[in-house]
C-alpha cells in the first residue's frame, strides 16, 4: 500500500516526525511518501502545503499552535475528505485540566536554550571525548561507564545516552590488555557491561572487516576465540557486580532505555537511603 504523510509543524517537527515514525513502525507492507513541512507560521506558507496537500492527499499530522492556521488547516482538510489530526492535543489537554492552566501556545518552546539543552550539550561533547577508553582519569565525572568487547554497540549507545543528556565514557574490554585500575574504584558513574551472542558479535565483525578490506581469517572472528573474549567480560562484570544487559537483540534505543531505567533505580535508591 502506497501512502502519502504529510508533517506540518511551527517548529523543527522532530517531535512530529518521531511520533509518525513510531506509529508507522507498527504497520507492514506500507510505502510511505513523507511530506515535511517544518516552521509553519504563516497563512501563506500554509496556502503553499495546502495545494501540495491537494495534489498529494493523503493523511496530515500537525503540531501547531496558532489558533487561526490551525482552523484553516483542518477546514480545507474536512473540504478534501482528508483527516487532519492533532497528536499532541490529549496529552495537553490533560495537563491543562490536571494543572488548572492553560497551555502556552508557543512554538518550539521545547527547544528553548535552557539549562537542560546546556547540559545535553556537554553531555555530547564528554561522551565523544571519551569514547572506547579514552582520558581514563575523567572518567569519574561520568554519570554511565560502558564496557565491552568490541563490536559490542558501545559508542552508538554511548552518543544515544549522551543525546538524553548523560555523561558517557565506553571502554573496550580486550582479554590481552585488561582495562586501567581506574575503572575498579569509581564511585559516581553507573556501570553497565555490554554482552552478546558469539554468532551475533562474529557475524558484526566479519561485516566490520570486509567494509574495511581487510582479511576475515583472524582471531578476532574466530569463533572460540569470540567465546573466550565474552566469557572473560562476563567474569569480569560478575566479579565487580556490574549490571548486564545482552544487546544481541536489542535495537540502540531499546539498550538504552535499559540502562536510563538501572540510572533511574539507581537514584531513586540513593535517596532512600
Amino acid at each position: 500500500m502506497r501512502l502519502h504523510l504529510h508533517l506540518l509543524s511551527d517548529s523543527t517537527g522532530e517531535t512530529l516526525e518521531n511520533i509518525a515514525k513510531a506509529a508507522l513502525a507498527q504497520f507492514d507492507d506500507v510505502e510511505t511518501l513523507r511530506h515535511f513541512w517544518p516552521m509553519v507560521r504563516s497563512e501563506a506558507h500554509l496556502e503553499r502545503i495546502l495545494l501540495e496537500i491537494a495534489q498529494n492527499p493523503g493523511l496530515v499530522i500537525f503540531t501547531l499552535v496558532n489558533s487561526e492556521i490551525r482552523r484553516t488547516l483542518e477546514s480545507r482538510c474536512r473540504a478534501m475528505g482528508l483527516p487532519a489530526i492533532a497528536p499532541l492535543d490529549p496529552v495537553s489537554h490533560a495537563l491543562s485540566n490536571l494543572l488548572g492552566q492553560e497551555a502556552k501556545a508557543r512554538p518550539g518552546r521545547q527547544h528553548t536554550l535552557d539549562a537542560a539543552y546546556f547540559a545535553r550539550v556537554d553531555a555530547i561533547q564528554f561522551t565523544i571525548a571519551h569514547d572506547d577508553g579514552i582520558l581514563a582519569e575523567d572518567w569519574e565525572e561520568a554519570d554511565i561507564v560502558l564496557a565491552g568487547v568490541s563490536r559490542s554497540s558501545k559508542t552508538p549507545t554511548s552518543i544515544y545516552l549522551a543525546n538524553r543528556g548523560y555523561k558517557t565514557a565506553n571502554i573496550p574490554i580486550v582479554v590481552e590488555s585488561p582495562p586501567p585500575a581506574e575503572l575498579f574504584s569509581l564511585k559516581n558513574p553507573l556501570i553497565v557491561g555490554l554482552t552478546t551472542s558469539a554468532d551475533r558479535l562474529v557475524q558484526i565483525r566479519r561485516n566490520r572487516l570486509l567494509s574495511l578490506n581487510q582479511a576475515t581469517e583472524t582471531n578476532y572472528v574466530d569463533q572460540d576465540s569470540v567465546q573466550r573474549e565474552l566469557a572473560f567480560a562476563r567474569r569480569m562484570f560478575a566479579d565487580n557486580g556490574w549490571p548486564v544487559i545482552d544487546v544481541t537483540r536489542r535495537s540502540i534505543e531499546e539498550t538504552a532505555a535499559a540502562i536510563i531505567q538501572l540510572a533511574n533505580e539507581r537514584t531513586l535508591q540513593a535517596k532512600g537511603a
